[in-house]
């Protein structure tokens, strides 16, 4: 059974985009696999049924992929304050419940985070409490344009201090020509100040909703060490 919790260090970080690409590429190499939205705060009302943005991203690259979630919430808040705002109670039971569940199904789930680990879900129940709860690895997703070298460094040792197991951190979103000093720096900084590995650099996409999904499966596979963050040997990718 392969499980990963995708988190980020702040909002935009492009953790759904980089979820959405590894479940993919992980349904092409013959694993079946589903993505688990815990909290989907920010839903949209299409067609006449209340959508999770999310998720309908996954299922825009591959229909195939199942996707679930325990909480679907309007407002665009953080998940403590939309669930307030909705007079909804987010139950960590629930959510352990849901997750035990689904993951009897499948080989491979990816459990897409809110906004980062500190984001709070309801009352002394941070996103890193459930992390823990569901003892998952993390896969931190981080975002030159939006996340400081500083934010992803103490993303990354908040994790270890509360005994969160880092899988390792994807850098998203790199230009094509990287000028900028301090993305040129970013990745040996993070491995020289934290004890996580950087597990690949992903490129800038203009429009993501006309990215090809076969183009986004070459890209993880050429630009992120699938082995290492999934920690298994693929045999695919061997050959």
């Amino acid at each position: 059974m392969l499980e990963l919790f995708v988190s980020g260090s702040e909002k935009h970080s492009g953790k759904t985009f980089i979820t959405a690409g590894l479940a993919a590429t992980m349904q092409s190499l013959g694993y079946s696999s589903c993505v688990y939205k815990p909290v989907q705060t920010g839903a949209i009302e299409k067609s006449g049924f209340i959508q999770a943005p999310d998720l309908a991203f996954v299922k825009f690259i591959d229909p195939y992929i199942k996707t679930y979630f325990s909480y679907l919430l309007k407002s665009d808040a953080i998940p403590a304050v939309a669930a307030e705002l909705e007079h909804t109670l987010i139950d960590k039971e629930i959510i352990y419940q849901d997750y035990a569940s689904i993951k009897k199904e499948y080989e491979c789930i990816l459990t897409d985070g809110t906004i980062g680990l500190a984001t709070p879900l309801g009352e002394g129940f941070l996103e890193q409490d459930m992390i823990k709860m569901l003892d998952i690895p993390v896969l931190l997703v981080v975002s030159p344009s939006e996340n400081s070298v500083n934010n992803t460094i103490s993303s990354v040792n908040q994790a270890f201090a509360a005994g969160i197991k880092i899988r390792g951190v994807i850098i998203n979103d790199c230009p094509e020509v990287i000028q900028d000093l301090n993305i040129k720096s970013m990745p040996r900084l993070i491995e020289k100040y934290t004890d996580a590995k950087i597990l690949g650099v992903m490129p800038h996409i203009e429009d993501l909703k006309k990215i090809n999904p076969n183009d986004l499966i070459s890209n993880v596979l050429t630009g992120i060490d699938i082995e290492s963050v999934f920690n298994v040997k693929i045999a695919k990718l061997e050959l």
